[in-house]
């Protein structure tokens, strides 16, 4: 599982070292193989174990394509994923192309999400959390399925 949030940064030829905390089960569990795809609901990155990616990967294209909609989506999140091999270092190489999607530049936050993570531009990622910080100080009702959440 990964969890928590992380400020890292990375190089200028687009490589980034994943934290030890994320490092060590990527590599222990799934020998440093990710797949790395776009978000298309907020401008960032989702970075997979292998594993799980192709899990997720067969029910994309299980999909019934012939909806538009659904052809969009399988074309940007099966289209951009991209595997990715930890080196010996614990570091990666993200692809220009889905840097310049999610408008990385040196300062990114690593987001946990459970079975994925997220990357994030450090400024889009401020400007979210306090989006959501806003969202959920004013009196907006919370959908349905949080409100049956005991925390």
């Amino acid at each position: 599982m990964f969890r928590g949030v992380q400020h890292i940064n990375m190089d200028a030829k687009g490589r980034l070292a994943m934290p030890a905390r994320q490092r060590e089960p990527l590599l222990n569990e799934y020998n440093g193989h990710l797949v790395i795809t776009v978000d298309t609901q907020s401008r960032c990155l989702v970075m997979y174990p292998l594993p799980e990616w192709e899990k997720i990967e067969r029910e994309i294209q299980d999909l019934p394509a012939l909806k538009p909609a659904v052809k969009r989506f399988q074309r940007l999140v099966i289209g951009y994923a991209t595997e990715l091999e930890l080196d010996r270092s614990g570091r990666v190489l993200l692809p220009a192309s889905l840097r310049e999607y999610a408008s990385l530049e040196k300062k990114l936050v690593l987001v946990g999400q459970g079975k994925k993570m997220e990357l994030w531009a450090e400024q889009l990622w401020l400007a979210e959390r306090d989006c959501a910080l806003q969202e959920s100080a004013s009196d907006t009702e919370l959908p349905e399925e949080l409100m049956s959440l005991t925390l």
